[in-house]
């Protein structure tokens, strides 16, 4: 089963950060036999990077056998729903710092898959405690 890649590590990538590139990088190679997948909000998020071209963003995800065609189920929305809900309970309990909508879809997305892979692992593990993640 793929692993769920948030947006930041392709950001990392494709700007050839000089502080992440690098572990970004190894970590997809890593898990690139398993697959590779990002979820419809981080191919939205994406398009500033590549100045809107989806050509050339598809390109990029291309030569790193990023499959971006997963379809967004019901089950997400499902799991978004919940999970949005826990994060603002707790935000309401100001156990938890604000986080955006989109890290909230990118992790009921990585539910369905082997788990996430990120740079912010206690943004997502706050409202999503049993997802497997790994971090560079």
């Amino acid at each position: 089963m793929p692993w769920v890649i948030d947006t930041c590590l392709l950001i990392d990538i494709a700007d050839a950060d000089p502080q992440f590139a690098t572990a970004s990088a190894t970590l997809l190679d890593a898990k690139r036999p398993e697959g590779l997948v990002i979820s419809p909000v981080t191919y939205a998020e994406l398009a500033p990077v590549f100045d809107g071209d989806a050509a050339r963003q598809e390109l990029f995800l291309y030569h790193l056998q990023v499959s971006w065609s997963e379809a967004w189920t019901h089950t997400e929305t499902q799991a978004a729903h919940a999970a949005w809900h826990r994060y603002v309970q707790s935000r309401r309990l100001q156990r938890i710092p604000k986080r955006p909508m989109a890290d909230i879809l990118i992790g009921a997305f990585a539910e369905r898959f082997d788990g996430l892979l990120t740079r912010n692992e206690s943004d997502f593990r706050s409202v999503f405690q049993t997802l497997p993640i790994l971090v560079p």
